[in-house]
């Protein structure tokens, strides 16, 4: 038996017990189904290949049989070209002067003349002159001696002359040892009144005449072979590497060698014949034609399949490299098939077992080891505000919201422990919380581990729990306390403070509202304090239409939540005698209004600065008003925002011992003890690194300056205003410095 093991899928198994388990039957019937698929992928690959192999025959074989045709154009042409030489040669001046006069002298300038003949046609073997008789008068070669004119072609019975050409058959004679197939062509040189001077005779060799074409496949794949029409070879000898069964040697038949093919060949002038291990093509040619006189040949040429086979081996090689690859895509195709039936049916069995599982009013979960859901019941969907079909196979991470180190525990008390209980907190539409129990099981066949997760909606109880946490937040104090949200929007507050803003028990009010619209102005930079310093403490004077009459000492609190943003404020209010002359134009004082300070507390602290941290200062001046864009009136509120965005931004990671001063609209001061220029030009950059991410970067320029000994703040400032200036003129830079150290260190450009 086979056992598949669980797969985490969209509808992933209960357990493993219940996963697919192969029977016999499905073992036999996936056996024969991959056997007839792979006979099947080899006789077809092996069709492919014997079909592409045959094609490449009948190409070969369609090219050999052009080049063929070819050669016989050329070859009759070549013979034709040597009867016109023939009949030239012998109505020459000097030959017509030698049968006339008949001299050692004459026959020794006809020789020479045949001679350069045979330099620049080298088919030409040789010439011989014969009387009217048939005797020979002289011959340019001892090679055909023995040869006697017929008797047909000699006197009046003849049925040639004139201008004709008697070309011979062919025939074979030894010359310099070695047997040289030859023909002959005849000419009759006649008197005025149509008599018989003699007779010239010129042997041409069919070896040099094929040679001189030089046909492509002149190589031992594809030899070239001319034989007569009996079947006597007279060309083609000595081939390398010839076939058991093909004419090698000059006389020797095919007829004899190779019954079959020349059977085929006599019976047809043209055609291709394929035996076991070559392809043949012929072509029956005429190299000329006389009266009742055909001197008809064969071209023979072929090729062995081991040599197209050899040709044929990179397309062989990609073929059966691809049916092996079919085979395996479709072998592979049918094991998927027989799992996908094995799994349907085991998820069917799956279903029914968590079907039964799960009818309880208890809210439950399965999940598998990897954390994923693998079943839910009706209960659990409703209290996750999820459908069921949702659930499956969703992170259980994910659906309960848990963070990374949650998990972690989770996952470390069921290992040791084997169980958990634990409070979650669902953000979803209800906002509910879950008391939560999970506990590990082990599946009995497979020891394979599962969580089994059952929750009870305690929202009721946790909302129960958060109220009296909120009560207990006002009641540590002993002082006027109220509790509001970020936006200062009242929630709770004790009696103390509901006597001294006279509420009568009112909530649905704004912090802001009873303290004055100068802190309902300056909320935003309130709340970004206290981020960053946790609160934020004042001096507020009674105002027009205050209910207090005192001055109260304000402290505001913030209570965080877990990514950092401020989620409740805690405000204390104590009466007490105002430490510093009261300003007319403003009702709140001794604070700090923002972590932003103006420009006389910048100046105050730069005074109280010792001189060696001074000469080891450099001054930032920050134009944050792209030109063109808020250069009118109407656009005043515009900038106004982007500052604060800005200054936030800055503040977020600015050092603890630099200070960000406002110097007017559109410009921020920043103060950098203890930082030479290099630092500070490193700080500029990564300030416009950051202000990029959160696109804030355009129109921005930086001038910086270095202390020098003695200054004031205001020429500080004017020394970095110059920097600011040369910023805004260049072209390439938004950072410039001015009289700053160490003096090899240039930015300005």
């Amino acid at each position: 038996m086979f056992k598949r093991t669980a797969v985490s899928s969209p509808n992933s198994l209960l357990i493993s017990s219940q996963a697919a388990r192969w029977s016999q039957q499905h073992i036999l019937s996936l056996l024969s189904q991959l056997l007839i698929l792979l006979i099947a992928v080899f006789i077809a690959t092996h069709m492919v290949v014997n079909l592409g192999e045959r094609r490449l025959q009948e190409d070969w074989a369609d090219q050999r049989y052009s080049e063929l045709q070819t050669v016989a154009s050329l070859a009759s042409d070549k013979a034709a070209f040597l009867q016109f030489r023939t009949q030239t040669f012998a109505k020459a001046e000097l030959l017509r002067q030698y049968l006339q006069n008949p001299s050692k002298t004459q026959q020794q300038k006809v020789t020479e003349s045949w001679d350069s003949l045979t330099q620049n046609i080298p088919e030409l073997l040789g010439l011989a002159l014969f009387s009217p008789e048939g005797k020979l008068r002289f011959s340019t070669t001892d090679s055909f001696d023995n040869m006697q004119i017929p008797a047909a072609l000699l006197g009046s019975g003849r049925n040639m002359g004139g201008s004709d050409i008697y070309t011979s058959p062919m025939s074979f004679t030894p010359i310099d040892g070695i047997l040289e197939p030859y023909f002959y062509q005849l000419s009759w040189i006649e008197n005025p009144d149509q008599s018989v001077k003699g007779y010239l005779v010129t042997y041409n060799s069919i070896t040099k005449l094929l040679e001189s074409i030089k046909p492509a496949f002149f190589n031992h794949n594809s030899p070239l072979l001319l034989l007569d029409t009996q079947g006597f070879l007279y060309a083609g000898a000595n081939q390398p590497e010839p076939l058991s069964n093909m004419p090698d040697n000059l006389g020797s038949s095919l007829k004899q060698t190779y019954p079959d093919l020349w059977k085929d060949m006599a019976m047809n002038n043209f055609g291709q014949f394929y035996s076991a291990n070559a392809t043949f093509v012929y072509l029956k040619v005429e190299l000329t034609s006389q009266y009742e006189t055909k001197r008809e040949y064969f071209l023979l040429s072929y090729i062995r399949h081991d040599d197209i086979a050899a040709r044929y081996l990179e397309w062989r090689m990609v073929i059966l490299i691809a049916g092996v690859l079919i085979a395996l895509l479709a072998s592979a195709l049918i094991v998927l098939r027989h799992l996908f039936v094995l799994e349907r049916r085991a998820k069917h069995n799956s279903l029914q077992l968590s079907h039964g599982l799960f009818n309880s009013e208890i809210s439950c979960l399965i999940v598998n080891d990897n954390g994923r859901i693998g079943s839910a019941n009706p209960k659990a969907s409703k209290a996750l505000g999820l459908s069921i079909e949702t659930l499956i196979d969703r992170s259980f991470q994910r659906v309960l919201h848990l963070d990374d180190e949650r998990v972690k525990q989770i996952k470390e008390a069921l290992a040791h422990h084997q169980q958990w209980r634990g409070e979650i907190s669902i953000q979803n539409v209800n906002n509910s919380t879950l008391q939560t129990h999970i506990r590990s099981e082990v599946c009995p066949h497979s020891k394979e581990h599962y969580w089994l997760v059952t929750f009870d909606d305690i929202t009721i109880l946790y909302d129960s729990q958060r109220q009296a946490y909120l009560y207990q937040l006002l009641s540590d104090s002993a002082v006027a306390t109220a509790l509001t949200d970020a936006n200062g929007k009242l929630i709770k507050c004790n009696s103390k403070f509901d006597h001294l803003m006279a509420l009568n028990g009112e909530t649905n009010i704004a912090i802001t509202e009873l303290l004055g619209e100068e802190l309902n102005s300056e909320w935003q930079n309130i709340c970004a304090q206290i981020s960053l310093q946790g609160e934020w403490t004042a001096q507020i004077m009674p105002f027009t239409q205050s209910r207090y009459s005192q001055c109260l000492k304000t402290t505001l609190a913030g209570q965080l939540a877990y990514d950092g943003e401020i989620e409740y404020l805690i405000c204390t209010f104590e009466e007490t005698v105002p430490t510093v002359a009261v300003n007319n134009s403003s009702n709140v004082f001794g604070h700090r209004s923002a972590i932003v300070l103006r420009l006389n507390e910048l100046e105050h602290h730069f005074n109280n600065l010792s001189e060696q941290t001074k000469v080891q200062s450099s001054l930032m001046v920050m134009d944050i008003n792209p030109e063109g864009i808020f250069s009118h009136m109407g656009n005043m509120s515009q900038l106004e925002k982007r500052q604060k965005d800005i200054e936030l931004q800055l503040l977020i990671e600015l050092p603890l011992n630099y200070q960000i001063s406002q110097w007017q609209l559109g410009k921020l001061v920043i103060l950098l003890p203890d930082t030479d220029a290099n630092s500070a030009y490193q700080y500029a950059l990564n300030v416009m690194h950051c202000l990029t991410e959160n696109n804030l970067s355009e129109g921005i320029n930086m001038g910086i300056a270095g202390y020098v000994s003695p200054q004031t703040l205001e020429q500080y400032l004017a020394n970095a205003e110059i920097a600011l200036k040369r910023a805004k003129q260049s072209v390439d830079q938004n950072i410039c410095m001015a009289f700053t150290r160490p003096a090899h260190i240039d930015y300005l450009n």
